[in-house]
């Protein structure tokens, strides 16, 4: 009786612990999917642990009425993305289903931001919009003086208080109360701000067309310090260990120490391009694209030059980090996995307009806008 007892209980265990345990390389469910952002955290670091499949599939699409410059973001089993038709959309994750659209009466270029059960985004007449997310109706609104061409992003006051930055062409960085649209703060700079803000959850650091990197205290906007970049910042930066790295219009790619406030390296490749792209950062590598056709990926602690690889036309889209690979898009159309360690072409699938959004990669796909104005699912078949 005793063994028999035994053997039931160790395989019950056993079929426990398999039922449990998730091997390194399975993909994950599609319900799991979480990119609630323009680079999918706060920290603009553009970093995904998703596994992906080797040869990923397109599982399905949706034709927005105009080009997509966006990347969409992903939360509560739904897709939210926004196009130049001047529509926000939240989509069905599983098959691409319309769940309900919002009109925001403009262009937006902006990626939305997924906080709260709620959407933000801003569009190109400088209309901010706070959106519940289960059905799309506006919650608050605010009016910028100028274009929002960069997304939002958030920080925390307390644990049931949280607060939304967003900046625009009329120079300035705003911060509202997430839930009510009160506004807390707003630093103005000398000239347009085009990326997202970064943020540790402490300080805020944004970079514009004065050419300076600006680093705020979240509480206050109080400036706590600024960098003089050299050249003007069209992308965003994204943080590591207190160190912001960032690519700008003069054709070089920065590591600035935010307690030093100083760069501690540049990279300058030859016959290089303006950097539109946010670089992707983990521990070891940074990974960015350029106007100079060419994926790069430069030894993050030292700005050394790992390998490059090469498009057929300018690379503004910003690329994601996803494990041993790197997921990458072209204006020639094409999107790409690269392997992380060489550049080596592992995977392309041609698309056949410009790319000028960022993928979002989560619950083992990837979804990319383009501007032929659909927006393509890619992932495994089950």
């Amino acid at each position: 009786m005793y063994p028999l007892k035994i053997l039931l209980i160790s395989t019950l265990l056993f079929v426990l612990v398999i039922a449990c345990s998730t091997p390194d390389n399975a993909f994950l469910d599609a319900g799991e999917a979480y990119w609630p952002g323009f680079r999918g955290n706060t920290d603009l670091a553009g970093v995904s642990d998703s596994p992906l499949p080797e040869k990923p599939e397109l599982l399905w699409s949706f034709e927005t009425g105009n080009d997509i410059k966006s990347t969409p973001v992903i939360a509560e089993h739904r897709l939210f993305l926004t196009s130049t038709d001047g529509f926000i959309y939240a989509l069905d994750i599983e098959d691409g289903s319309l769940l309900w659209k919002f009109d925001a009466n403009d262009d937006i270029e902006a990626s939305p931001l997924y906080l709260d059960h709620k959407i933000f985004v801003g569009n190109l007449s400088g209309m901010f919009f706070t959106l519940d997310a289960e059905t799309g109706e506006l919650i608050w609104q605010f009016e910028a003086q100028d274009q929002i061409y960069g997304s939002a992003n958030w920080l925390p006051v307390n644990v049931d208080q949280h607060r939304i930055l967003v900046g625009s062409y009329d120079n300035k960085m705003y911060c509202f109360d997430a839930a009510t649209g009160k506004s807390e703060w707003t630093f103005e700079t000398d000239n347009y701000i085009n990326g997202a803000p970064a943020t540790d959850g402490k300080s805020i650091i944004f970079g514009g067309c004065d050419e300076q990197l600006y680093i705020l205290f979240g509480t206050d906007g109080k400036l706590r310090g600024q960098v003089n970049a050299g050249s003007y910042i069209a992308g965003s930066a994204a943080l590591k260990d207190d160190v912001a790295y960032l690519g700008h219009y003069g054709s070089q790619v920065l590591a600035i120490d935010l307690s030093e406030q100083k760069i501690v390296w540049q990279y300058s490749p030859e016959d290089a391009q303006p950097f539109f792209s946010s670089p992707a950062v983990n521990d070891e590598f940074l990974v960015i694209g350029g106007r100079d056709k060419k994926v790069h990926c430069l030894d993050r602690q030292t700005g050394e030059p790992l390998w490059t690889f090469t498009t057929l036309d300018d690379v503004d889209a910003s690329p994601v980090i996803a494990r041993d690979k790197v997921i990458a898009a072209s204006l020639d159309g094409r999107l790409y996995i690269l392997d992380l360690q060489n550049g080596e072409q592992r995977w392309s699938f041609e698309i056949g307009a410009d790319l000028t959004g960022s993928p979002a990669v989560t619950g083992g796909m990837i979804f990319i806008g383009s501007e032929d104005g659909i927006l393509y699912a890619f992932g495994e078949r089950s």
